[in-house]
C-alpha cells in the first residue's frame, strides 16, 4: 500500500490545509481507532481513516471585575484561552492535557496581587488524577525538582540543583491496577504532580513522558479546586476522570 506523511493524508481526507492538519495532530486531537496520532510527519497508509476529536467548549465558572475562572478542557492551551478573552491575563497555567480550574486576572492591580499569592504559596490547589498501581496510604512528597527547558520542558528530581516542591497524595478509589487520587500542592513547579507521582512509582495514566505504560487519549489529570484570597472555584470532573474505563 502507498504511504505518505500523516498530515498530508489527513489534509486530503478533511479538505483542510496541510498546516491545519499538522496543528490538529500536534494538539493531540487526531486518532486512528483508539490510538492517538502523535507525529505529523509519520509515514502512514494513504487509506488510513482518521478521526478528529475536538475539545469541549471553555466554560466560564465565575467572573467579576477582578477575575475570570474557567473550566479548561483538555487539549486546549492555556495561552489560547488568554488570547480569546480580551483584557485578561493568565495568573497561572495548566498543561495542555490537564483539564479544570484556570484563573485569569482582569486588571493590573489585581493581577499583581494574585501573582504574589502564587509566589508566596498562599493559593490552595487541589487536583484529581488516575495513576498506575494501587495507592493505599496518604503520601507527602517533598523532593526538589529541577526543570530543563531546552526544547520540550522536562523535569526531574534533583536533590542538589532542584527547587523546593511539596505534593500531598490521598487515595480515593481503586479500579484494577489503577488508582484515583486527590492531590494537593503548595508549590507550582513545572510538571510537579507528574514528576512527584512518577518518582514514587505511580505515574499518571497516559503520561508516557514520565513512565506511564497505559495508552490514553490524554494525561488523566484534572484541576478540581482552587482558592485564592476569598475566592474558591471548583470544576466538575470530566467523564474520563469521573470513572476510569
Amino acid at each position: 500500500m502507498a504511504t505518505d506523511q500523516a498530515f498530508k493524508v489527513l489534509a486530503i481526507q478533511e479538505g483542510i490545509s496541510n498546516n491545519k492538519a499538522k496543528v490538529l495532530i500536534d494538539r493531540g486531537l487526531v486518532f486512528v481507532g483508539d490510538k492517538q496520532v502523535k507525529i505529523a510527519r509519520a509515514q502512514i497508509n494513504t487509506e488510513t481513516k482518521f478521526r478528529i476529536e475536538y475539545p469541549s467548549d471553555v466554560e466560564v465558572l465565575y467572573e467579576d471585575e477582578n477575575i475570570i475562572a474557567v473550566n479548561k478542557p483538555a487539549q486546549i492551551d492555556s495561552y489560547d484561552i488568554q488570547d480569546a478573552i480580551e483584557g485578561a491575563e493568565l495568573l497561572h497555567r495548566l498543561d495542555r492535557d490537564t483539564s479544570g480550574v484556570l484563573l485569569l486576572g482582569k486588571n493590573r492591580a489585581f493581577i499583581d496581587k494574585a501573582i504574589k499569592e502564587f509566589k508566596n504559596r498562599r493559593v490552595k490547589k487541589e487536583y484529581i488524577a488516575w495513576v498506575e498501581g494501587v495507592v493505599y496510604d496518604t503520601m507527602e512528597i517533598d523532593d526538589p525538582i529541577l526543570t530543563i527547558k531546552k526544547g520540550k520542558a522536562f523535569s526531574k528530581i534533583d536533590p542538589v540543583r532542584g527547587k523546593k516542591a511539596y505534593t500531598k497524595v490521598t487515595p480515593d478509589e481503586v479500579q484494577g491496577k489503577k488508582s484515583k487520587v486527590k492531590v494537593e500542592i503548595t508549590t507550582g513547579r513545572t510538571h510537579q504532580i507528574r514528576v512527584h507521582l512518577a518518582s514514587v512509582g505511580h505515574p499518571i495514566v497516559g503520561d508516557e513522558q514520565y513512565g506511564s505504560v497505559t495508552k490514553s487519549k490524554r494525561i488523566l489529570l484534572h484541576s478540581a479546586k482552587m482558592s485564592i484570597f476569598d475566592y474558591t472555584f471548583e470544576a466538575p470532573e470530566p467523564q474520563d476522570i469521573r470513572r476510569y474505563k
